[in-house]
Parts: structure tokens; C-alpha cells; sequence
């Protein structure tokens, strides 16, 4: 790591890189003076929970990949990966700033006002400026972004807003928190078929992300070849034919050629953009492909090109 010079630093997990990530990458721009300094980004992969407490560990909300090129987009020039091993989660603030991120030669570090770090969070932002005065670099502090929810509701952005709005099926909310509607990065996998005897084949996601909610989203597809369709996306455990696991299915809505790419082994990105309605019990089969016909209409946009 030796060789940089004038860094400005952001630590954190970042983890869906929302609004106040995004702020957060803005202010460092200018944190080390006329905007020259490069800005560099420290992350924990997994998160820290996932080694001290798996079952308290947050679902994803990004892969380490996508976090990385979103804080790309955002500013951000050089993203650390810091996995989070025992010897590292044993580090005093202190020795956090000396062992890892003096590393990097910081003139600044700017973080949010819960920033907390070392040993069990003991340090955090007076702690942080305290170390900063004996090891040369300043402290910027940045103040909660806050999101307008659709019903005018105001809430500080945080990755766990973003979560508990996606487990609630609020995708359009967690899109305000994002700054971006809420995309699962995955490899389609085999699934039971259903879809394709139905006469909908599916592409069955293979995703470390969190799932929404269960029920059914209109929502697009991106493609390996870059193309983005329109597509109806269905989660939950089907309970009509018995299910138990909790999966992601995407319908992918356009062109015959479309549909080799839900063939196995194909890596797409899933976005999904609007509630249609709650996952629900038929009567019948010829029910369920009457209430897929109408979910398919709802869930392609008006005047959409279908690839």
C-alpha cells in the first residue's frame, strides 16, 4: 500500500452504497483540498457480525463487486477490501488508524456522526479527531442525507432502513434511500421447472442479496450481452406446490431470443421496480396461469422495448 500520498479516506461497510454513502464520497472530494486528493475507500467483507455473531450478520443489500463499482461511480478512486479476521477485529482504535489505515497516508478522513470503530466500537468520532491531531490528518464529520418516503415520510438513509423497506415489499422507498431502485446481482440455477410446464420459463436467481418481500414485482432483467428487458418478478416459497425455500424467479418479458439467458449458469442482474401484489394460494392451475397472464401485463412498462 506504500506510495500513495494525500489520500482522504471513507471507512464503513457501505453495504448498498445509498444517498448518505454517495454524500459521504462528495464531501471527501474536497475534504483534501482543491479536490486533488485521491479518495479512498476502506470496507469490511462480510460484514463484521457475519465473524463475531453469523446469526446477527445483515442479509447483503450488495455484492463486494457491485459495492466496489458503485463507490467507483460515486467518486470513490481505490476501494480496500478489509476482511475482518479475528487479529483485525482485536485492534484498539488506536492501533486500528496505525496498523491499517496510516497505511494509505491519510490528510483526511471523513465519516458519518455514528461512526464507530476498534476493539467492540470504542472509538468513535472525538476519538477519531483525537488521533487525528497525533497522526497529521483532519476530521471531517457529514450529517445524516435523509429520504422522502412516498407517503412523505422523512427517515436519515442507512443500509438498515434499506433492508427492513425491502423486507416489507416498499421498493419504491428503499429506491429513495438507495438513490437507486434495488438491483440482486446472481447466477440463474436450476430450479423445478414449474415455470417452463406453465408455459413461463423462469430464471431462478442464485443471489447472496437479500430477497424483498414475498410477491410479485414488475421489474427488468439486466442481461450478460448488456441488454436490460422488462420482466415479472415473483418471490417467495410457491406455496401452492408445496415449497419451503424462499426464492427469486424472474419472467423475462420481450423477444423469444430473451429467454436462452435463462438457461443455468448465466450471471444477471435483477431490478426490481414495483409492488403488483402479495404471493397468493389458486384454486386451480388454470388459475395461477390466468393470474400470471395478468401479472405479465402489469409488470411490462407502456411502450417498452422489448430488447
Amino acid at each position: 500500500m506504500n506510495g500513495r500520498h494525500g489520500t482522504v479516506v471513507i471507512i464503513g461497510n457501505f453495504d448498498g452504497v445509498h444517498i448518505g454513502h454517495a454524500e459521504l464520497v462528495r464531501r471527501a472530494r474536497t475534504a483534501g483540498g482543491g479536490g486533488a486528493s485521491r479518495v479512498v475507500a476502506m470496507t469490511f467483507d462480510p460484514h463484521p457480525l457475519a465473524r463475531i455473531q453469523p446469526s446477527a450478520a445483515p442479509a447483503r443489500l450488495t455484492t463486494f463487486e457491485r459495492r466496489a463499482a458503485l463507490l467507483s461511480e460515486c467518486g470513490v478512486d481505490e476501494v480496500i477490501r478489509l476482511q475482518p479476521s479475528a487479529a483485525l477485529l482485536a485492534l484498539t482504535p488506536e492501533e486500528f488508524i496505525e496498523h491499517v489505515v496510516r497505511d494509505v497516508h491519510p490528510v483526511a478522513i471523513v465519516e458519518g456522526q455514528d461512526f464507530r470503530f476498534g476493539k467492540g466500537r470504542a472509538g468513535d468520532v472525538e476519538t477519531l479527531r483525537q488521533l487525528g491531531t497525533r497522526h497529521g490528518f483532519s476530521v471531517h464529520i457529514v450529517p445524516p442525507v435523509e429520504a422522502v418516503m412516498t407517503d412523505g415520510m422523512v427517515a436519515p438513509a442507512s443500509s438498515t432502513l434499506a433492508r427492513w423497506l425491502l423486507s416489507h415489499g416498499r421498493v419504491k422507498d428503499a429506491a429513495a434511500v438507495l438513490g437507486r431502485e434495488y438491483e440482486l446481482d446472481g447466477i440463474v440455477v436450476k430450479g423445478d421447472q414449474r415455470g417452463r410446464q406453465l408455459g413461463y420459463p423462469t430464471a431462478n436467481l442464485g443471489t447472496e442479496c437479500l430477497l424483498p418481500a414475498d410477491g410479485v414485482y414488475a421489474g427488468w432483467a439486466v442481461l450478460p450481452d448488456g441488454r436490460e428487458v422488462p420482466a415479472a418478478i415473483s418471490v417467495g416459497t410457491k406455496p401452492m406446490f408445496g415449497g419451503v425455500s424462499r426464492l427469486l424467479e424472474a419472467h423475462l418479458l420481450g423477444k423469444p431470443d430473451v429467454s436462452r439467458w435463462s438457461e443455468y449458469g448465466w450471471p444477471i442482474r435483477v431490478r426490481v421496480s414495483r409492488w403488483l401484489r402479495d404471493q397468493m394460494m389458486f384454486e386451480s392451475v388454470e388459475s395461477l396461469i390466468r393470474q400470471i397472464e395478468a401479472d405479465c401485463r402489469r409488470a411490462m412498462p407502456e411502450g417498452a422495448v422489448t430488447a
